[in-house]
């Protein structure tokens, strides 16, 4: 017989459906370890469906030990389930198990185990159990020296997280660097980092302008090969961390804020939740309908 008191340990235990652990005790004959399994299974199959569902809500989190700073973004389809106890966890456990990891892939990264089971396993019980397709969209391991600093900024629970490492500077510029990365959206440190197609690339558009300018048609050659190099650096300039405003000091460039506290970025990395995903166009009311036709 199948008892509510067993449905409810099923349910605890596994975080499923009280249906699905009926039907579940019911197919297993009460057995609570094979109805543990074939709700696993069914798990399974129930995040297959959900492959192809577009998740580009979620969060992100930077973990930092030692000389290792971590940061994942895990995606799901929703804000709402972004808040959820059980993908908070998942995301505190995947950021925890990949800081350590010789994962260089998201592949890799699922493989990697958590007390007997691959993070690939619990991804899968978390989009059954929570039903949504949850994903590890990205990650990445930042390592520093034994004399440089860590920074590390999340924003809004970690929609936007960044971690900087300095050499020089402590841990107070550091985490102003951090959200200066953050808010501001820096794509290099400097124009020293920056690829030279990126800057050919904007100086052959600058110097296509100015060929359409007639009030410049008579200028000396010198004179234009100035004026192009510095639009091209105004237009370049905001891509550059130290060439940007500081964020907390409209006087300053963060290359002067740097100088002062003699301190010098060596690199960063900014994660901004569901950035170059297509986002999920769909009306709550008209999600509830739909559950509640099936």
């Amino acid at each position: 017989m199948i008892t509510a008191a067993l449905v409810k340990e099923l349910r605890e235990k596994t975080g499923a459906g009280m249906m699905d652990c009926k039907k579940a005790l019911t197919e297993c004959e009460g057995d609570i370890a094979k109805a543990i399994d074939w709700l696993r299974e069914k798990g399974i199959s129930k995040a297959a469906k959900k492959a192809d569902r577009i998740a580009a809500e979620g969060l992100s989190k930077v973990l930092i030990e030692g000389n290792k700073a971590c940061l994942v973004e895990i995606n799901s389809e929703t804000d709402f389930v972004a808040k959820n106890d059980q993908f908070l966890n998942l995301l505190d456990t995947t950021v925890k198990a990949l800081i350590n990891s010789d994962a260089k892939t998201v592949e890799e990264a699922m493989q990697a185990t958590v007390d007997g089971k691959t993070l690939e396993n619990l991804f899968i019980d978390a989009t059954a159990t929570i039903g949504e397709k949850i994903t590890l969209r990205r990650f990445e391991v930042v390592e520093k020296t034994d004399d440089q600093v860590f920074g590390s900024y999340m924003h809004m629970g970690g929609k936007i997280s960044a971690v900087v490492v300095l050499n020089g500077g402590n841990a107070e510029v550091g985490k102003d660097m951090a959200m200066q990365v953050a808010s501001m959206s820096p794509t290099y440190v400097s124009r020293n980092d920056m690829p030279a197609e990126v800057i050919d690339h904007e100086r052959s558009i600058q110097e296509e302008i100015l060929k359409n300018d007639e009030s410049l048609k008579n200028k000396p050659e010198k004179v234009l090969k100035g004026i192009v190099e510095g639009r091209v650096s105004k237009s370049l300039q905001e891509m550059c961390l130290v060439d940007q405003i500081y964020f907390k000091n409209q006087d300053l460039k963060c290359g002067q804020y740097l100088k002062e506290n003699n301190a010098e970025v060596v690199r960063f990395v900014k994660y901004a939740v569901g950035e170059g995903l297509e986002k999920r166009e769909e009306n709550f009311a008209e999600e509830v309908a739909k559950q509640m036709a099936k």
